[in-house]
């Protein structure tokens, strides 16, 4: 299998990177049920599995945020430590990457890298940059919140 990655020619790329301090593998269950995104991120106003559970390539789920229904496929998925998916939304072609890096002492470092391109990307590609920056670092500081505090109360019982 090939590594996929983002467009790195598109006028619009963010990467962003946080730690969180709760295990990996909470970390990935956490953002690889897709259909529970609503429920720790406000910006996602439903999600849905479309071509049954994210095993691998191929597999697609349709989710909205910000007023955009998004379909997105699957580009790559090694279990516990990444996942690429991407798709057309709005003449936007969105390629977004996904790794989780174990950095000890029960922490998990996640990395996100996300392209935009087609038209409406170039033609106004620094708000729309602005844009996306925010809703990946809003995405981040809820995964990080959540998972920190499931682990939290895990570790109370």
């Amino acid at each position: 299998m090939s590594i996929q990655t983002i467009d790195t020619t598109a006028p619009v790329i963010v990467r962003l990177t946080i730690t969180v301090d709760a295990p990996a593998a909470l970390v990935w269950a956490l953002h690889t049920d897709v259909e529970a995104w609503p429920r720790w991120n406000p910006d996602i106003e439903q999600a849905r599995l479309t071509g049954g559970p994210l095993t691998g390539p191929g597999a697609s789920f349709g989710w909205r945020t910000h007023g955009l229904d998004i379909t997105s496929t699957v580009r790559e998925l090694v279990p516990g430590r990444r996942i690429v998916w991407g798709g057309p939304a709005n003449g936007v072609e969105g390629v977004h990457v996904w790794s989780f890096e174990p950095a000890g002492d029960g922490r998990v470092t996640v990395r996100t890298e996300e392209s935009w391109s087609g038209p409406a990307v170039e033609a106004m590609p620094e708000a729309l940059e602005q844009a996306l920056r925010e809703s990946l670092e809003r995405w981040l500081d809820r995964l990080k919140a959540t998972a920190e505090s499931a682990h939290l109360a895990a570790a109370a019982r």
